[in-house]
């Protein structure tokens, strides 16, 4: 029998969100393109996979970029020997920090909408464009507190975030009745991965234990998801931890 396959985009750290999803469809016995734009990061998670028994690739990839994006989807549907055509993507591409409104500069406006919003329309329309002759597949695209609500000092994060939250909603509307079960996540609080423990780990500390959301518990959701019957199909769902207020 050929392995079901799966892509995964915008995966970073080995231990972030990214590759926790990776490893999460592997263990199901899929095999995992690991999309990133930092070769030396994803083809650490593809090591890890392959060395554990389970199937996976790097592939080195700027999802703002359109002909990557388009290369990047071309390959993975080519027929394979022994590997199915992918039947689940993943947008998880994101940049975050805070930036004083008065001081954001179009560039860097420019920046967040190119790899949270224009990066999720390109990967969102090369899954459409190969998922819905087949008729099947789920597409699911990591959105963030953003997605709903601006926060002084994120003005340029949560326009992007907001944009690609409507991607996931049209896509859903159109393609739903394909066969395609598009879906969309609200990460809402901090994520236990390598980011936020190297980046801030007083705020790690402050927050205790199941403070943060659990790289491996989103993982579950994500393949929730994707299992879900076509009668009972969700397009949002909003994870925070215990703790967090909202």
């Amino acid at each position: 029998m050929n392995k079901p396959s799966a892509i995964v985009v915008g995966v970073g750290a080995e231990q972030g969100l990214g590759g926790a999803l990776c490893r999460r469809f592997a263990a199901e016995g899929y095999h995992v393109i690991v999309a990133g734009r930092t070769l030396a990061k994803i083809a650490k998670v593809s090591d890890a996979i392959t060395a554990s028994g389970g199937s996976a690739e790097a592939v080195e990839t700027d999802a703002t970029d359109e002909g990557a994006a388009v290369s990047l989807f071309e390959n993975a549907f080519a027929p394979r020997e022994g590997i199915d055509p992918p039947d689940l993507v993943v947008f998880n591409a994101g940049i975050n920090r805070n930036i004083a409104f008065r001081e954001v500069s179009a560039a860097q406006f420019e920046e967040f909408w190119r790899v949270c919003c224009l990066g999720g329309f390109l990967v969102g329309r090369e899954a459409a464009r190969h998922l819905a002759p087949l008729g099947r597949g789920t597409v699911i695209f990591t959105g963030a507190s953003a997605s709903l609500r601006g926060k002084a000092g994120f003005a340029q994060f949560a326009s992007a975030k907001a944009g690609l939250r409507m991607i996931s909603q049209s896509m859903a509307r159109e393609f739903g009745p394909l066969g395609i079960h598009v879906a969309h996540t609200i990460i809402d609080g901090g994520i236990d991965g390598e980011r936020l423990r190297m980046g801030r780990p007083g705020a790690v500390a402050a927050m205790g234990e199941n403070g943060l959301l659990h790289i491996d518990a989103i993982a579950d959701t994500y393949w929730h998801i994707h299992r879900q019957h076509p009668s009972a199909w969700t397009q949002e769902i909003d994870l925070r931890p215990f703790k967090e207020s909202f």
